[in-house]
């Protein structure tokens, strides 16, 4: 599956190659602080991307549903871009969370080795108060992330399943047969969007936390 093809990839090249990279960015002044806000804003951008796809995706097959004659070919290749797309785009909000992840990992730790250098406990204990609370932040908006990602899952599930059975059903029965399914569709892109939203919200509360 191209979804799971891009997961793979996304973690080698995390793996690979993240830490050179913030070495570098440091070198000209980009702190990994820098890279978590610009990573959490794309992964905003992205989510709401997905967002679109999959509401593209059901108003296709909403007029599937209600097809009244025409070419039948036309109206399956819609569904199956609009699935193409809405796959990619959940592939693109799994690589911008685990962006995320890896940069969180090295700014945590970074972060919890240099308190060991503070001469001042005052000042020590200051910034290990506001580590830990920029923990519990981001705990927080990461779970909200994965969770809206996992509702996506039988989304994607139903509109890959849509979308073979249409290719080789292209006939007026296969549209009762994809109304029963509809409304199911419907509800979980709905569930999903509204995890979306409530990721998004609390990425914006992470971000104004780190911003203090």
């Amino acid at each position: 599956m191209p979804y799971l093809l891009a997961i793979f990839l996304s973690i080698f090249t995390l793996t690979g190659c993240q830490s050179a990279y913030y070495s570098a960015m440091e070198k000209v002044g980009y702190h990994k602080r820098d890279i978590m806000v610009d990573r959490v804003e794309a992964a905003q951008e992205s989510q709401k991307d997905a967002q679109q796809e999959l509401t593209s995706a059901l108003e296709a097959l909403s007029a599937f549903t209600q097809f009244d004659g025409g070419e039948l070919e036309s109206a399956y290749e819609r569904i199956n871009d609009q699935y193409q797309q809405s796959e990619a785009a959940a592939a693109d909000v799994h690589e911008r969370i685990a962006a995320i992840e890896d940069v969180a990992d090295a700014l945590f730790e970074e972060w919890q080795g240099e308190l060991a250098l503070y001469t001042s406990s005052k000042l020590r204990r200051a910034s290990e108060q506001k580590l830990n609370t920029t923990k519990t932040s981001y705990q927080t908006m990461l779970k909200a992330m994965k969770r809206a990602e996992q509702k996506m899952t039988p989304v994607l599930n139903t509109l890959r399943d849509n979308t073979l059975y249409l290719k080789h059903n292209l006939n007026a029965s296969a549209v009762g047969s994809l109304q029963g399914e509809f409304a199911t569709l419907e509800q979980d892109i709905r569930t999903a969007i509204t995890q979306m939203n409530a990721a998004i919200k609390e990425s914006d509360q992470f971000l104004t936390h780190l911003k203090q």
